[in-house]
């Protein structure tokens, strides 16, 4: 089995296992993540790979799990009118207190 490569998530540069920032970019490490599955620990839960999928960079697909299909975003439900209706006066209601004071 190969052994684990480290690579920084914002340049992109191979690094040690036990660097504590990038020497190319200076992002600071506080955490590993698994590029299979996104799964973020310390650096010493993947010691034989990743501990949710079991990704190493020496293991072959073939030996890996499934991994479930990830849902795609759900949409964003709309408000119920009445919380429209509550900001609406609320704003007025601001808008009428600053135009008060300004006014005197």
């Amino acid at each position: 089995m190969a052994s684990a490569r480290y690579f920084c998530e914002h340049c992109g540069l191979e690094v040690p296992r036990d660097a504590k920032y990038c020497s190319s970019c200076g992002r600071f490490f506080s955490a590993v993540r698994c590029p299979r599955c996104d799964y973020s620990g310390a650096p010493s839960a993947f010691r034989d790979g990743c501990p949710v999928c079991g990704y190493s960079a020496g293991s072959p697909a073939s030996e890996l799990p499934e991994l479930p299909v990830k849902s795609p975003n759900r949409s964003i439900e709309a408000l119920p009118p009445w919380v429209y209706a509550a900001a609406l006066t609320a704003l007025l209601a601001a808008m009428a207190v600053f135009f008060f004071a300004a006014s005197r």
